[in-house]
């Protein structure tokens, strides 16, 4: 088969081909452009010529053989009634026993922040606060940013 030949193409694939090619002459695009382009569309679409037969036939009995071992596999994969019951039971003795949680809240009730630090903090906030002159800035530079949208 010489190189370019689209015999091998299914009907559908060529009117495919077809289609694209005039859509890219409409765009402004030359001939000889919009075959290449029309066939490289064609071939990623559909992985080359599909009216061969041979190489479609091939890639359906991979895939069919790809299925039944993935199903194979699943089916093996499935857990015994026996062995989810002990996994439910190993999680039911792992929960934590009531003298754990109560120790737990303790040491949260403890580490809370004393008063002395609260105030601290609050004094870092005022000092942080803006002041009036960048809070007239910021206002300013707002107006003329609604301005200009509107």
């Amino acid at each position: 088969m010489p190189r370019g030949d689209k015999s091998s193409y299914s009907d559908k694939q060529k009117r495919q081909a077809e289609h694209i090619e005039e859509s890219e002459r409409k765009e402004g695009r030359s001939e000889e452009a919009a075959e290449r382009i029309a066939w490289a569309t064609v071939n990623k679409q559909d992985g080359g010529a599909k009216g061969s037969g041979r190489k479609s036939t091939r890639k359906t009995t991979k895939k069919t053989a790809k299925k039944a071992t993935k199903k194979a596999a699943k089916k093996t994969a499935r857990k015994s009634p026996a062995r989810k019951a002990t996994k439910k039971a190993a999680r039911k003795t792992a929960r934590k026993s009531p003298a754990k949680k109560a120790t737990k809240k303790a040491a949260r009730k403890t580490a809370r922040k004393s008063p002395a630090r609260k105030a601290t903090k609050k004094a870092a906030k005022k000092t942080a606060r803006k002041s009036p002159a960048k809070k007239a800035v910021k206002k300013a530079t707002r107006k003329t940013a609604r301005k200009r949208a509107s």
